[in-house]
């Protein structure tokens, strides 16, 4: 059955010019297998998952009547239409008085009527199975959308399909660094231990051993731009970190416009934990100050610092020597760049001067290459 399904869908293709993709293909066969492969039902089925325009029914009825044609040949299908068309018009109706031919009719009423019924049935759990891949695929689809969507191009119902999209890749992140804590905790296979713990029972090895484990928990540090040109990156990275802070021995975030202000996020939103100028002029150098007298304590030797910003400062003063003494304190700076490599060092950016401090600078244009980014760097 499988092989005639591929072979109808390969004719819609060929004469009835449908166009039908490998997913839908899949999807009829699919719908098949849920509905069976009684004639009328398995003909709903694949019409729900292989007809995208109503105009294409007539041909898809005509070649599916050619690829699965009723037992009894051009007569049966004739009386087929006969007998639905007879089901539509009432035309099952015993008249009374009509003796053995009225029971004989009575119980053909029934059996039609209960042929209607089970189709019914069939029909509906066909439709709802179609719905229910078509709804798996139009999620999916919008995932990647939003994933390869340029971040000057989101809209604010695209920032609210992201956050949602966020918070489960976040959950997906935290479960990657789970992964990796346990595979470190327990250190790779020391083979020559192992060999020689077994020497005590017989050769067996039970107890293997394994070689030191890798040190403990990094500390995290976050500086996120939150100035209009790259505000919705910069929620959207710390909507997607905040998940994995388990997995840090300490995570601190930060926002900055002009000044430097510690947030956390709240059910998807960046939440401030004191006065933030939205409005400001962007200015990073003074930001650094603030880190370097503020919160030097927290930038060790077990530090990644992640930095998210285009690097615009309206000319002021940069102090990217701040960002090469930190560079000298912290095990390494990620800087996120969510805007094209062909506008770096343009009009008022200074990345050219904070670069060499960073062990990546890394381009993000949109989501799918954050999260690429981010999987990299912690």
């Amino acid at each position: 059955m499988r092989a005639r399904i591929l072979d109808f869908v390969q004719t819609l293709r060929a004469r009835g010019g449908v166009e039908v993709s490998v997913a839908e293909s899949l999807d009829a066969l699919v719908a098949v297998a849920a509905v069976g492969v009684e004639r009328e039902a398995m003909r709903e089925a694949l019409a729900a998952a292989l007809v995208k325009h109503e105009a294409d029914r007539p041909v898809f009825d005509q070649l599916f009547d050619e690829a699965f044609p009723l037992v009894g040949g051009a007569e049966g299908a004739e009386e087929g239409r006969r007998r639905r068309r007879a089901r539509g018009a009432g035309g099952g109706r015993v008249p009374t008085g009509a003796g053995r031919g009225a029971g004989d009719g009575g119980r053909s009423r029934l059996r039609d009527e209960r042929e209607e019924r089970r189709e019914r049935a069939t029909h509906g759990h066909a439709a709802r199975q179609a719905r229910e891949v078509s709804g798996r695929e139009s999620r999916a689809a919008r995932a990647r959308r939003l994933l390869a969507l340029p971040f000057r191009e989101l809209t604010s119902r695209d920032v609210e399909e992201a956050r949602e999209l966020v918070r489960e890749l976040g959950r997906r992140l935290r479960g990657r660094l789970a992964r990796r804590e346990r595979r470190a905790r327990r250190g790779r296979l020391d083979f020559r231990r192992t060999i020689r713990r077994s020497m005590s029972t017989a050769g067996v090895p039970i107890r293997p051993g394994f070689r030191a484990r890798r040190p403990g928990r990094p500390d995290l540090v976050a500086l996120c731009d939150l100035s209009g040109s790259v505000a919705a990156a910069s929620e959207l990275l710390l909507g997607l970190i905040a998940p994995a802070a388990d997995h840090f021995r300490r995570v601190h975030l930060f926002a900055y416009v002009d000044r430097l202000c510690p947030v956390s996020i709240e059910h998807g939103h960046v939440a401030p934990g004191g006065p933030l100028d939205l409005h400001a002029r962007s200015d990073f150098g003074r930001v650094l100050v603030e880190v370097w007298e503020g919160h030097r304590a927290r930038l060790t030797r077990s530090t990644l610092l992640l930095v998210l910003g285009d690097a615009r400062n309206n000319r002021l003063p940069p102090r990217a020597d701040l960002l090469r003494a930190i560079a000298d304190r912290v095990q390494r700076i990620v800087w996120l760049v969510p805007e094209p490599r062909a506008r770096w060092d343009t009009g008022d950016s200074v990345l050219r001067l904070y670069a060499p401090a960073c062990e990546a600078v890394v381009e993000c244009v949109d989501l799918g290459a954050m999260v690429r980014a981010v999987q990299q760097a912690l």
